[in-house]
């Protein structure tokens, strides 16, 4: 599945773009209960008058005894119960488990006082299936419409009433929560790429001087040399401070213009050694490298240390790059010289490289892949990234 930038698919990414607070006004809010409430009374009264087959009057009436039953635990349970469950830490699933026969003891309540004063005021049915329900009901005192008998005998008459409101409210809340989950979730991660590209600014102006210094050093010797390849030199710098400064601070660029900049970078770091010496970058690429982007600088740090930490021992030294681009796959891998037994590099857990880690499970999480080796003679570092 195809990922965003943040590590999301187009649909997440979608709905973290999605204010809900800023939509969900208290206006809205009424609206949008209003016509619950109205689109759950049309299919109750629709229930009344076709299936039953009662007159229009009586359809009304009841649908409006049975919407007015549903509201009354509605709200009582979600805007009463359901704040003081949750702030009960040792008894709220007990609290849980009590609401729901509490809830149809509620309703059953509400429904005998609603036929109590529609009887007063001497309103029935008076014909249909339902004839005299009214009537029948409001003779009755509390306590016999409540009666235990009462209860069970309506237990899921009564919660298929108001289970509907219900369902809709808690998808409604579970839809809102994942809403803030997401957005939440996309706002801490930019903020961590936020913080990590701070970061890599901090290591690209504390790491380049160090470069330059060294790289005039041998621009100067190939100047006072008359070297031919001077001018060369001079372009490459020129083009690695242009990438450096202008093109690499955005989230993602043009992998062919990453490509060039390692060559530039490793063409003016293999002038300070000899030709003899094994010191190699191999890239394979395809034709067509215009709609492939990358995140800048994931492989610089560890090209840059390969260089730094490397190739300082007597005999076998070696430095090799191997970058390829098969199927919008970016493979990398580095491999260079240390001394036998030498203590573990700063290379393992250094700054760069874990701002290296990071950068990589935010922008491509799920889609990389990153090894890193410290062994006996030499050190390794390979890393795969679906670019797509």
């Amino acid at each position: 599945m195809q990922t965003s930038a943040k590590g999301m698919t187009p649909f997440l990414e979608k709905i973290s773009q999605f204010n809900f607070n800023t939509f969900y006004t208290p206006t809205t809010r009424i609206i949008c209960h209003a016509l619950v409430w109205v689109f759950f009374g049309s299919l109750l009264f629709l229930n009344f008058w076709v299936e039953l087959q009662m007159p229009l009057k009586s359809s009304l009436l009841m649908t409006m005894r049975g919407t007015v039953n549903n509201m009354t635990v509605f709200y009582l349970f979600f805007y009463l119960a359901v704040p003081r469950i949750f702030k009960s830490k040792a008894w709220g699933i007990l609290l849980i488990l009590l609401s729901i026969p509490l809830s149809i003891y509620i309703w059953l309540s509400v429904n005998y006082f609603q036929y109590t004063v529609l009887n007063y005021f001497g309103i029935d049915i008076h014909e249909g299936p339902l004839k005299g329900l009214i009537s029948r009901n409001a003779n009755q005192t509390y306590g016999e419409a409540l009666n235990y008998k009462n209860v069970f005998g309506n237990a899921m008459l009564v919660i298929y009433s108001f289970s509907p409101p219900f369902f809709v409210k808690i998808l409604f809340d579970i839809t809102r929560l994942f809403n803030r989950t997401i957005y939440f979730q996309k706002q801490t991660s930019e903020l961590e790429l936020q913080n990590l590209n701070i970061e890599k600014d901090f290591l690209k102006a504390q790491l380049n001087p160090h470069f330059l210094f060294n790289t005039l050093n041998n621009l100067y010797g190939l100047v006072v040399k008359k070297d031919p390849s001077a001018p060369d030199a001079i372009i490459s710098i020129s083009d690695m401070m242009a990438y450096t400064l202008y093109e690499s601070n955005t989230e993602k660029v043009p992998v062919e213009k990453e490509l060039d900049f390692i060559k530039n970078y490793f063409y003016l770091e293999r002038m300070r050694y000899s030709a003899d010496k094994d010191i190699t970058l191999d890239i394979a690429m395809p034709d067509d490298l215009e709609d492939i982007m990358i995140a800048p600088l994931l492989s610089f740090t560890f090209i840059e240390n390969a260089f730094k930490y490397g190739l300082k021992s007597k005999n076998d030294n070696f430095l090799k790059i191997n970058i390829n681009i098969v199927n919008n796959i970016f493979y990398f891998a580095i491999e260079n010289n240390k001394e036998k037994n030498s203590k573990k590099t700063t290379t393992l857990g250094g700054i760069g490289v874990k701002n290296i880690q990071k950068r990589l499970k935010l922008i491509y999480p799920h889609n990389h892949e990153i090894l890193i080796e410290d062994r006996e003679t030499s050190f390794f570092v390979s890393i795969s990234i679906n670019l797509t």
